[in-house]
């Protein structure tokens, strides 16, 4: 161990040097010092290599000579405000050397008490030059991406919700500018103002399913409505979930418009519900529309009036005037059937002149009103048939739904009243008796 520590002591400086001569002269950057006037009056050995300047060049000019605008650049101002604040400045300064080369540099300016003789100043530069060359490349590949990113047809989105509840956006691509004409910076410091858009229905169904995804961790998946001043936007909403730090959770994910999508599925659905020749729903569309109404009458513990309907003669009427006579007959009798009835009452055509009624609300004797006035209506309706004048009659059976009854079985029940209004002479409506 006897060499190591000669060798130790061989490195050492010297005893009668101070620290602070020996920062100076072992600084690995450039350290200079300078008077109230920014003339350089001493630097450190290593100045000349790291400034790629002589020494001698250096003491007796301006320390501002260094920088690549030497009259209004950074150094001046640095060397004027750290004076004025009597506080260090620090800034990166760009310096050109005497080859010309320009490099940044990390500048550190800072006040030294002079006692009763004037003021000092201490420089110190650290060569920082290809540190800000790849965050210059850094910042490109970024502004490249976030472009890249505002083209796509949507828009990245992370949330946080801390263990309290509170959501915030921690990101948000610029894309949702489009989507709901909203800034990424308006919702980073407000989601509010997106859920602020969305109709109650859909913003308790969003509370619900985010509560989901982060009880158990899984994917955030959801399509929400916007009110917006150009009408009504479906958004789609698909994210990855995680649990961060002190029990935060953060959802990665992507917003995209599918309001045309949803048209689309409307068209799709309304073209295999909807009967072709009169506008009205078809069975599968009263039966998919039925079991909501059931739902709602059985939560209200409510009876339902349900009732099927035949046109009179019909066979007559296409026999003797033809299958055009009997669809315009169809087609008037279902006008009749939506003027008489509310917009949320459900009426379809189940096949041939078959029809069926179902009442979302009422009590038994405001049905019977309801289902008389209509056979009145139709009864009154007169049809223009190659310059010959008709008149149609509708047959009626009536039966009620108990809020815990199956829909088949009640069609069944007015099916059979039906049977019976017809046996008794047609244009009629026949069912139980109002009175309950």
């Amino acid at each position: 161990m006897t060499w190591i520590r000669d060798r130790w002591r061989r490195r050492r400086v010297p005893r009668d040097v101070s620290l602070s001569d020996a920062l100076f002269e072992h600084f690995p950057g450039a350290a200079l010092l300078a008077d109230a006037d920014g003339v350089v009056l001493r630097l450190s050995p290593g100045a000349e290599a790291h400034l790629g300047q002589a020494a001698s060049d250096l003491v007796g000019t301006r320390l501002s000579g260094l920088d690549e605008d030497p009259l209004r650049g950074e150094l001046a101002r640095g060397m004027a405000a750290c004076l004025a604040q009597g506080r260090p400045w620090r800034g990166a300064v760009r310096c050109r050397r005497a080859d010309g080369d320009l490099r940044y540099q990390d500048v550190v300016i800072r006040p030294l008490a002079g006692g009763e003789g004037p003021p000092r100043l201490l420089v110190v530069l650290h060569d920082v030059d290809d540190l800000v060359a790849r965050a210059r490349v850094d910042r490109e590949r970024l502004a490249d991406l976030e472009a890249g990113l505002a083209r796509l047809p949507g828009a990245l989105f992370r949330l946080r919700q801390t263990p309290r509840g509170e959501l915030g956006f921690e990101y948000v691509s610029d894309g949702i500018r489009e989507l709901c004409g909203l800034t990424p910076e308006t919702l980073q410091a407000s989601p509010e103002a997106l859920f602020a858009r969305m109709p109650d229905a859909d913003r308790r169904a969003l509370t619900t399913t985010l509560a989901r995804s982060a009880v158990g961790l899984t994917p955030w998946e959801q399509d929400v409505r916007l009110t917006l001043p150009q009408g009504e936007r479906w958004l789609e909403i698909r994210a990855r979930v995680r649990r961060g730090r002190q029990g935060v959770t953060l959802w990665d994910g992507w917003l995209q418009d599918i309001t045309q999508r949803k048209e689309e599925e409307s068209r799709t659905r309304a073209l295999v519900t909807t009967d072709m020749l009169t506008g009205l729903l078809n069975r599968r569309g009263f039966f998919a529309n039925g079991r909501a109404v059931l739902a709602y009458a059985a939560r209200h513990h409510q009876r339902v009036a349900v009732a099927m309907l035949d046109l009179d003669h019909f066979k007559a009427l296409n026999d003797t005037h033809g299958h055009a006579a009997g669809d315009i007959a169809l087609q008037c009798f279902a006008r009749t059937c939506r003027d008489c009835l509310r917009p949320y009452d459900l009426i379809a055509r189940l096949g041939g002149e078959e029809f069926a009624i179902m009442l979302a609300d009422g009590d038994p004797e405001e049905a019977w009103r309801v289902f008389e006035r209509l056979r009145r209506r139709v009864a009154e309706t007169e049809l223009a048939l190659g310059g010959e004048t008709l008149h149609i009659t509708v047959s009626l059976g009536l039966a009620f739904l108990e809020p815990d009854g199956d829909l088949n079985e009640v069609l069944g029940r007015a099916d059979r009243a039906l049977y019976r209004a017809k046996h008794e002479g047609r244009n009629r409506v026949v069912g139980p008796s109002p009175v309950v």
